[in-house]
């Protein structure tokens, strides 16, 4: 019966970046730097590990696409949220006369501080407006 062979040494030198980079993901696999730089170069040896790395990168690039999508539907929930606030407060609220203006301002810095407060309050715990919100609706024409 022949004996299984055994593992040859191979001294190689990182540059230190990629020390340490090889050094934190074994240490985050809890796995040896060796086994690790093994399964590396064999996986870059290996005639499909350029399909694997093609299918890597096509994966996260589908992952990176889908959340720019979430993120520009999330940006466009927010303008519209606030241009429509600050369309119906305009339409709202007439202007104050002069001897009003500073007790209004003085009661403005305390409502501004509830709203700062019961955002906090909803962001922290509370449903989130974009989750209100359905994805599915569609925009009514324009009536022009």
């Amino acid at each position: 019966m022949k004996k299984p062979s055994k593992k040859q040494r191979l001294s190689v030198y990182l540059d230190p970046p990629v020390m340490k980079a090889l050094s934190d993901y074994a240490a985050r696999r809890d796995q040896s730097r060796s086994l690790v730089a093994e399964a590396s170069i064999a996986s870059f040896l290996s005639p499909d590990a350029a399909e694997r790395q093609e299918a890597a990168t096509t994966k996260r690039l589908d992952q990176v696409d889908r959340r720019m999508a979430r993120l520009e539907r999330d940006l466009g929930i927010a303008v519209e949220t606030l241009a429509v606030f600050v369309r119906f407060w305009l339409t709202t609220n007439p202007p104050l006369p002069e001897p009003a203006q500073a007790a209004a301002r003085a009661k403005a810095g305390e409502r501004y501080d509830a709203f700062v407060a019961a955002l906090g309050r909803r962001l922290a715990k509370g449903p989130k407006l974009k989750q209100e919100i359905s994805e599915d609706i569609q925009p009514e024409p324009n009536p022009e």
